[in-house]
């Protein structure tokens, strides 16, 4: 493994996204690599996902990153999402090669932002959950069931690989299962790091996990948890998230995040996002909202770009 990645603990600032939350009193997150990867002509047919281009064109990732500081993004979140020990084994990588691989996520982030003129930005590094490696909507059901061991086991490389390339803090996001969440959490304790966790919800009932966990439950079970920053949601439709989030928001102390997808709607079968509504982009409503209900960290997830984080930073800032 690479080792001249490794940041020594005595470097690394105590807590930089609660310090920086804390001197900003609001920050902002970027919004989805993927869609902004599309944009500059990538191909994301596999399912590997964004971590397919991590592997093969990691330039295009790092200017995903520079345009997300340039449009004012505080926090830079790492191409790791679907980079897996287990997923990149299938594409000839061995562990050294995806330890590597993972680890560079970190790095692009960094020189993004600081080529966007944000070097004092937060990078957060991705760690979806194992639904996402099963490539086939798991993430949004969370009907899998693994061990605690079986979890450690698929996770640990990623993790060990984004904390020894110097990542501020995980970013749990997409979680849609709270065994899962549990067992996420404790690694990031095992490790000495800190996160955030964002959660999805339930299709068609926004006040539960995909797997049925009322996310109030799921919220007062982090509020307790040290290594816990932060909490929320993501990857939810913005048309239900301010009812999710009346949810989660009274069973937590900790800042609440929210990075939504925009207002087009997915469609299985076909696997294309539909762009009927003229709204699907009209963010300041909502967003006005979202920070009434104390939402403290705004940024955006499927098919959201730039120019989408330009207009909500605006929003949330004022």
């Amino acid at each position: 493994m690479t080792t001249n990645t490794t940041t020594s603990p005595a470097s690394r600032p105590a807590r930089p996204f609660t310090a920086l939350l804390a001197k900003k009193e609001s920050l902002i997150i970027d919004g989805a690599m993927s869609t902004a990867l599309e944009a500059l002509g990538a191909d994301l047919k596999d399912d590997l996902w964004t971590a397919k281009v991590l592997v093969n064109e990691p330039e295009i990732v790092e200017r995903v990153h520079e345009a997300y500081a340039r449009a004012g993004a505080d926090v830079a979140i790492t191409c790791s999402y679907q980079a897996t020990e287990a997923g990149l084994a299938k594409k000839g990588l061995d562990s050294e090669a995806a330890f590597d691989v993972i680890a560079k996520s970190v790095t692009l982030a960094r020189e993004g932002c600081r080529r966007g003129g944000r070097e004092d930005a937060i990078v957060a590094g991705s760690v979806g959950p194992y639904g996402a490696y099963l490539a086939d909507g798991s993430e949004y059901r969370g009907d899998y069931r693994l061990t605690d061991a079986e979890f450690e086991a698929f996770h640990a490389l990623r993790m060990d690989a984004l904390k020894a390339a110097g990542c501020d803090l995980y970013a749990l996001e997409t979680q849609p299962q709270f065994a899962e969440i549990r067992a996420l959490v404790r690694m990031t304790a095992a490790r000495g790091m800190t996160c955030w966790v964002t959660m999805t919800h339930k299709a068609g009932d926004p006040t539960r996990l995909p797997d049925g966990t009322p996310l109030s439950e799921v919220a007062a079970w982090l509020d307790g948890e040290d290594c816990v920053e932060a909490l929320g949601l993501n990857c939810v439709p913005k048309a239900t998230a301010a009812q999710a989030l009346d949810a989660l928001t009274g069973a937590t102390s900790k800042p609440v995040i929210l990075y939504p997808n925009s207002g087009e709607t997915y469609d299985a079968a076909t696997k294309t996002w539909s762009k009927a509504d003229p709204h699907a982009h009209d963010w300041d409503a909502d967003v006005v909202r979202w920070k009434g209900q104390g939402v403290r960290c705004l940024g955006g997830c499927c098919r959201t770009l730039p120019e989408d984080v330009r207009v909500m930073r605006k929003a949330f800032l004022g």
